[in-house]
C-alpha cells in the first residue's frame, strides 16, 4: 500500500469517527410499530386460517402458545371440503352472481356518476344527498322491504334475486362522481364547441379519463357479491342455487365440526377474490386517488 492510499483511509477513518450518528426519532419507532400491528390484525387471522387448512390429524389445533406452522402438513383438508359438498356448483353460482354485481355496477354506478358530476340540472343536490343517505342505511335495516319486493317479482331462491339489490352500490356512484368530477371542464368545452353530443362526451371524453376508478368499482363490487352471506342466505332455500359462501355452511354440522376443514373451505373462498384483485391491481392505487373525495 503506498502513502497516498494509507492517508486516504486514515482520512476516511477520521470522517468516520466524527460524523454525526443518525438517533432514532421517537415518531419512527411508533410509526413502524403501528405498521407492524397493523400487519399482524390484517394478515394475522389469514395466516392462522391458511394454517388451520395445512394441518393435519397429527397437529394439536389448540395447544398454548399457537403453532402457526403445521408439524404434520397435509392437503387433505381440501379434498375433504370437495368430498362434503358441490364445491364447483357454488363456486359457479358465486360466479354468476359476482358478474351480475360487477357488471351492473360498471355501467349503473358510471352512468349515474356521470349524472350526478358532469350535468347541470335541478335535482341534482337532491339526488347527491339520497346517495350519501344511503350509504348510513344498514342491510338489517332494509332486508325485509329487500326480501319482499324480490318475492313480489318472483325472484326467491334465484341468483338474479341475490344480485338484484346489489347492481348498484351508494359508494361506487359517489366514487364516480368524484371521478368525473375531477376532470378538467376544458376538455368537455372543447368537444360542445365540436358539436359532440352528451353521450359521445360521456364515451370519448369523460369515460376514458375514469378508468382507474372504474377498476376500483369493479373489486369492490365482487368483494362485497362474492362475501355476502346473509342476503343470499335469505333469498335461496334450495341447495343447488346457493353460493359459495352459504354453501360453505355444509362443512359446519350438528354432530360434525372439524376447524381444519372450515378453515380449507374459507381458503377455497379467498382464491378467487386475490385473483380478481391481482389482474386489476395495477389500475386500483390511481383510480383510489382519482376517486377521492374533495374538499
Amino acid at each position: 500500500m503506498t502513502a497516498a492510499d494509507t492517508t486516504t483511509a486514515l482520512r476516511r477513518e477520521v470522517v468516520a469517527e466524527h460524523r454525526p450518528r443518525r438517533r432514532v426519532r421517537p415518531a419512527t419507532v411508533a410509526r413502524y410499530a403501528i405498521l407492524v400491528l397493523m400487519l399482524v390484525l390484517l394478515a394475522g387471522p389469514l395466516l392462522w386460517q391458511l394454517s388451520l387448512a395445512l394441518k393435519g390429524p397429527g397437529d394439536d389445533l389448540y395447544a398454548v402458545p399457537p403453532q402457526l406452522v403445521p408439524a404434520d402438513p397435509t392437503l387433505d383438508n381440501f379434498a375433504g371440503v370437495i368430498d362434503r359438498i358441490p364445491v364447483l356448483r357454488f363456486v359457479l353460482n358465486s360466479v354468476v352472481v359476482a358478474a351480475l354485481v360487477v357488471g351492473g355496477n360498471i355501467v349503473l354506478a358510471t352512468l349515474a356518476g356521470f349524472a350526478l358530476g358532469r350535468l347541470r340540472w335541478r335535482m341534482r343536490p337532491v339526488a347527491t344527498g339520497v346517495f350519501v343517505a344511503a350509504l348510513l342505511v344498514p342491510l338489517e335495516a332494509i332486508i325485509i322491504a329487500q326480501f319482499l319486493l324480490v318475492r313480489s317479482a318472483n325472484l326467491t331462491d334465484t341468483l338474479l334475486g341475490v344480485a338484484l339489490p346489489m347492481l348498484v352500490a351508494p359508494l361506487n356512484v359517489l366514487l364516480m362522481r368524484n371521478a368525473f368530477l375531477g376532470i378538467p371542464d376544458e376538455l368537455e368545452e372543447a368537444a360542445v364547441i365540436d358539436g359532440a353530443t352528451v353521450w359521445q362526451r360521456f364515451r370519448r371524453i369523460c369515460l376514458p379519463q375514469v378508468k382507474g376508478v372504474v377498476s376500483v368499482v369493479a373489486i369492490f363490487a365482487f368483494v362485497g357479491a362474492w362475501n355476502d352471506f346473509l342476503w343470499p342466505l335469505v333469498v335461496l332455500s334450495s341447495e343447488n342455487s346457493y353460493t359459495l359462501t352459504v354453501g360453505l355452511n355444509y362443512l359446519r354440522g350438528t354432530f360434525y365440526d372439524d376447524p381444519r376443514l372450515i378453515a380449507a373451505g374459507t381458503i377455497v373462498a379467498l382464491v378467487p377474490v386475490i385473483v380478481f384483485f391481482a389482474a386489476l391491481q395495477r389500475y386500483f392505487m390511481r383510480g383510489l386517488e382519482q376517486g377521492g373525495i374533495k374538499g
